[in-house]
């Protein structure tokens, strides 16, 4: 059997991979929705793309996968198109699991060898495996190998960032698509009603993410302090008073952007059976993280 620890894009490109090439690979994640940072919030009639804003292919390989996927083009106002899901972004992991052995709700405590194999143990039991990939961020790795595992000091260098993300509905017209400054608290700003398939009819829904100063500085408070704390940045560079905000809510992305990365694929343990991927190995772009994953699953099935 082969475990994948993670559901975010890493995990389900490299389940994705072994399933088509005949292998049943297990999915264990601890969260109730599959995609990671590529992630859509309902909240009634209203829906915001509160993680990943959109996606681009660099490569052949990624851009026939988003061809096969449920995106399209989205223009942000300043000339660049780019692909999002719809109706939402986190249709395009919806597409990518599809019909794969995904298990939600199953939080991976700790990794144990065992022979030539793995236990993986969590709450309520464990679970052994011939191969076990864990996508998870590089600081989380730590706590589910043992202590002293020669894996994690190849991990040290790689560097994330934390974000916090604001999402609010706001009756009044739209100043700009989306707005993009570093030196700014709120270092991007999108209309994500204008994305295709949006809701029309519940004024505007934007979203706010704060630059890595900000979050850092701000990261342990609860989320409806950070709402206060962004939401009248919003409303300034909107140009709103808060009367006209009828939604507001934020979410905290404690490893939400690779700032340094380790510079290779992935990481293997000698004898071939321990995997560790994800977007930290490369870059900060959704596409690094399926590369990551892809490029573990071709090394799983070149030794299979």
């Amino acid at each position: 059997m082969i475990v994948i620890i993670g559901s975010g894009i890493a995990g389900l490109a490299c389940a994705r991979r072994l399933a088509d090439a005949g292998l049943s690979p297990v999915v264990l994640d601890k969260g109730r929705g599959i995609g990671g940072r590529v992630a859509t919030r309902r909240v009634g009639n209203l829906q915001f793309d509160h993680g990943a804003q959109f996606v681009n292919a660099h490569g052949a390989g990624f851009a026939a996968v988003l061809a096969g996927l449920s995106a399209a083009e989205w223009q942000d106002g300043t000339g660049r198109t780019h692909s999002v899901g719809v109706p939402g972004m986190s249709a395009i992991p919806k597409a990518l699991g599809a019909g794969l052995d995904i298990r939600q709700g199953v939080q991976v405590t700790r990794l144990q060898q065992y022979g030539e194999g793995w236990v993986l143990h969590f709450e309520g039991g464990t679970l052994r495996c011939a191969h076990v990939v864990v996508t998870v961020p590089a600081p989380q790795v730590a706590v589910l190998l043992e202590v002293g595992h020669p894996l994690v000091a190849n991990l040290a260098s790689v560097r994330l960032a934390p974000c916090l993300t604001l999402m609010a509905a706001v009756t009044a017209p739209a100043p700009f698509t989306t707005r993009q400054d570093k030196n700014d608290p709120l270092s991007w700003i999108a209309q994500d009603s204008s994305k295709p398939g949006r809701p029309q009819d519940v004024g505007a829904l934007w979203v706010a993410q704060a630059g890595e100063a900000f979050s850092t500085a701000h990261l342990e408070k609860s989320t409806d302090e950070i709402t206060a704390l962004m939401l009248p940045l919003l409303c300034d560079r909107l140009e709103v008073t808060p009367d006209r905000v009828t939604h507001a809510a934020a979410h905290r992305w404690r490893y939400a952007r690779v700032t340094q990365a380790l510079g290779q694929p992935f990481v293997r343990s000698a004898d071939g059976t321990l995997y560790l991927g994800g977007d930290w190995c490369i870059g900060p772009r959704i596409e690094a993280a399926w590369d990551s994953g892809t490029a573990i699953a071709e090394a799983i099935l070149a030794g299979v």
